[in-house]
């Protein structure tokens, strides 16, 4: 598997841009408004902020990410105000990148990289596609020595730490979390009907026909962005496998033409049945919006759609839309996690600014101001529930206590795979040939090894 430095580092780089730039969901500029999943914008132009005063630090550090969003800049913003209170005498640059849903970052960071000119700190995804091909490049540095000192080694999960965790040496620091297999529906209707949240296929099923005679859209979806049918099929394979056979194929460790695939696979198909039929022209606050206005029972989406339900559409929660684990997957938390890293070409003073803003990063203090304004929550163990909404305060208790795994596009696999899984939905969604599609799925992960 290993190439040399110079092939990976390239690979890895340029392959991250394609694979990714569409399915970042809930990690790029997810925040309390409407904009969430894929969407990011405002100037990506590069603005820095100078302090005043003196300190033991000098120089600069630069932070660079795909946060230009309105409500996610303004939360970033929170941990440049801190680092600038513990270190006056360093200048922060805010290298954000705006666009293309984090495409755009992704290929300004390849080219720096290329460079030898890293930031001194980026955003990626928690896990094998995205930080761990940076691993393979030989462009992060082991945080072992930072874990134990600022003790995170206890206030992280240990599930959390796994997923940064690469030959015994942990590469990067969590700034929040997401959860990705969420079914919302609209309350109203549900209590109406006298239906409950579906915890079984069976059940969805039992729902949809009977919302169907009603006039109503069972399921909403959109497809606009090409990321949002793979979502809804990678919930459906983890309600259909479990956690623990879903690893395993995100790892290369089952067959992809297994039965379980075949079997998620099918009912992904008849799942479809009861959707919009515009599914393919609306983006995913679009399908929001039918379940908001009534017209939709429910939609499987990432936790950046209660910003939309509470901030854009006024609902109120727990009166106007609920949430519950898609059907299935009760007892698993499929997150969707920010770290940052340290790259290992950093030396010096540029090397300690960075490690002191990874501090900042990973503190109680900072990650309350950035998650309190993003729309997400703090991955620390010691969060206090009570300063977030109703929606994260469930989320941090299954996180707290479920199974931790990732999905397709949000950092499980390398960039190869998750491009090919991508271009497969899209011939399987208009073709509905469950064997080709599946003979697709094996046929990327022989060619894009997943261990």
């Amino acid at each position: 598997m290993l190439l040399n430095t110079f092939t990976k580092r390239a690979g890895v780089a340029m392959a991250s841009v394609v694979a990714l730039g569409a399915l970042v969901a809930g990690c790029g500029t997810s925040n309390n408004s409407s904009s969430g999943s894929g969407n990011s914008s405002n100037s990506g132009n590069t603005t820095t902020t100078t302090s005043t005063g003196t300190s033991g630090a000098s120089g600069s550090v630069e932070l660079f990410s795909w946060w230009t969003g309105v409500a996610s800049s303004k939360a970033l913003q929170q941990f440049i105000n801190l680092y600038e209170k513990q270190y006056p005498g360093v200048k922060v640059v805010n290298a954000a990148v705006a666009g293309g849903a984090g495409s755009n970052a992704k290929a300004v960071l390849a080219s720096r990289m290329e460079a030898n000119k890293p930031p001194g700190t980026f955003q990626v995804h928690a896990g094998r596609g995205s930080l761990y091909s940076w691993v393979q490049a030989g462009d992060m540095a082991p945080l072992n020595s930072l874990y134990q000192q600022m003790g995170w080694n206890k206030v992280f999960p240990k599930s959390l730490l796994n997923l940064i965790t690469f030959n015994g040496n942990i590469y990067a620091v969590p700034v929040d979390m997401q959860r990705d297999n969420v079914l919302w529906y609209n309350a109203k209707i549900f209590k109406k009907y006298n239906l409950t949240p579906p915890t079984t296929f069976q059940q969805f099923f039992q729902d949809a026909k009977v919302l169907k005679s009603h006039g109503i859209t069972p399921l909403a979806l959109a497809n606009h962005g090409n990321w949002e049918t793979t979502l809804l099929w990678s919930d459906v394979l983890l309600g259909t496998v479990g956690p623990t056979e879903y690893n395993n194929l995100l790892d290369g460790k089952t067959s992809w033409n297994s039965p379980g695939v075949v079997q998620a696979s099918n009912t992904f198909l008849k799942m479809m049945q009861y959707t919009n039929s515009d599914y393919e022209s609306l983006h995913w606050a679009e399908a929001d919006g039918l379940v908001a206005k009534g017209q939709a029972a429910m939609n499987v989406m990432g936790d950046w759609a209660q910003g939309y339900f509470t901030t854009t559409a006024g609902l109120k929660p727990n009166v106007d839309f609920g949430w519950a684990p898609t059907p299935g997957t009760k007892g698993v938390f499929a997150a969707v996690a920010d770290v940052f890293g340290l790259p290992s070409k950093l030396s010096g003073q540029a090397k300690t600014n960075a490690t002191n803003f990874l501090k900042v990063l990973g503190s109680a203090q900072g990650q309350k101001a950035f998650n309190t304004l993003k729309g997400t929550f703090s991955p620390r163990l010691d969060a206090n529930p009570s300063d977030y909404d109703a929606y994260s305060q469930s989320a941090m208790a299954s996180y707290k206590k479920d199974t931790l795994v990732l999905t397709p596009g949000q950092g499980a696999v390398n960039p190869g795979f998750t491009t090919a899984l991508e271009n497969a939905m899209t011939q399987f969604v208009s073709s509905q040939n469950v064997n080709q599609f599946v003979s697709a799925l094996q046929s990327a992960a022989q060619q894009n090894p997943l261990n």
